[in-house]
């Protein structure tokens, strides 16, 4: 006779044991290796949500402006309806979705006094802390890469709220073209050349402020997210047509390996001067180099000559190698001996670097 075999239920603490295991990352372990969650959370007595009470989380500023190597505060609060008796101990997280897109990371989280940072953000950032609540996000020596978007969470428990801040830094958007001509960056080269000139590719809201504040230009170029457009503030033909307004003309995405354009490349302050040098000729590119290393400085790069016309009123007729083997010179004041009546920065391209010009050099002491 064939026995048949009943499955016999299985322990209830197996199976909760199971559950709690399955519930970890729930918890608070990251992959970061740093536990940001106590299991029994709160006033002391385990207690992981209570009812009755509602936590709120908000952010007097949805957008904070600033210049880079400054320091930001990204505002952030929380608090208790109806009010508690007695402080608890939560979680605050903020993490950053860079102005690119991608994945959220982590940049800060903290329990009571124990804080860790992460990445790029690693002892640049802390909690103000000023009083009961306060959650902000203190962020020191602001990088060019440090636009986007910030999380400020809140975890109390099985509660959770969060509110966001943007980041964005001011500066001046240039157009940048290689020296070997009009369209042939890809995206990744686009990026590359913005970096090697001090600067980053710029986002649409920077370079829309840019059309704003009066930058014109014909050649379409890549920005930050992918796209490609370029500003036009006077219609004409060969920029879309009389017909259409102005405004910034946009492409839209394009691929990112295949599509070849100029960049659209941003920089913000810096620290030091950028200069002319007052030398007794004129030198080629390689002598320009030594010159500036001679003087206790370095050739001057594309985003720091913008940066010392645009923020710093660099003002010179002369035009000057800068590290790229450009040629270029800054003008805040125009004058007639200085090409168009408007201010910007002049340029002659890329001419043979054999050639015998001035040189612009730059300092980071000042």
């Amino acid at each position: 006779m064939t026995r048949m075999m009943v499955a016999q239920p299985r322990p209830l603490l197996v199976i909760l044991l199971q559950l709690l295991l399955s519930c970890l990352p729930a918890l608070g372990y990251s992959s970061n290796r740093f536990f940001y969650q106590d299991i029994l959370n709160g006033n002391g007595n385990g207690e992981i949500h209570f009812n009755g009470v509602k936590l709120h989380v908000d952010s007097s500023q949805p957008s904070v402006f600033a210049l880079r190597g400054s320091n930001a505060t990204l505002s952030c609060r929380y608090w208790y309806e109806p009010e508690l008796s007695s402080p608890r101990r939560v979680r605050v997280k903020w993490s950053w979705l860079p102005i690119v897109g991608g994945h959220e990371t982590d940049v800060l989280v903290a329990i009571g006094p124990r804080i860790h940072s992460f990445g790029d953000f690693r002892d640049r950032v802390h909690l103000r802390q000023d009083s009961p609540g306060d959650a902000s996000l203190v962020m020191t020596e602001l990088q060019l890469n440090d636009t986007g978007r910030y999380r400020c969470e809140v975890i109390d428990g099985l509660e959770d709220k969060s509110a966001t801040v943007n980041l964005e830094l001011r500066g001046v958007v240039f157009p940048y073209q290689p020296p070997h001509g009009r369209y042939n960056l890809t995206y990744h080269d686009a990026q590359q050349v913005c970096q090697e000139q001090d600067s980053t590719l710029a986002t649409f809201e920077q370079l829309f402020q840019a059309w704003e504040e009066g930058l014109d230009w014909c050649n379409a170029g890549w920005l930050a997210d992918g796209t490609v457009q370029y500003p036009i503030t006077k219609s004409r033909s060969p920029c879309g047509g009389l017909g259409l307004a102005p405004g910034v003309r946009s492409y839209g995405r394009r691929h990112r390996h295949l599509h070849r354009y100029d960049a659209f490349c941003f920089s913000s302050s810096l620290r030091g001067k950028v200069y002319y040098l007052q030398l007794p000729q004129k030198v080629n590119l390689t002598e320009a180099q030594q010159a500036c290393f001679n003087d206790g400085a370095q050739i001057a790069k594309v985003g720091q000559l913008y940066v010392a016309w645009r923020f710093m009123g660099l003002n010179h007729c002369d035009a000057g190698w800068l590290a790229d083997g450009s040629l270029r010179y800054p003008i805040t004041k125009p004058s007639r001996n200085c090409g168009p009546l408007e201010p910007g920065v002049r340029s002659f391209g890329f001419p043979p670097p054999y050639q015998k010009h001035g040189v612009y050099c730059y300092s980071a002491a000042g």
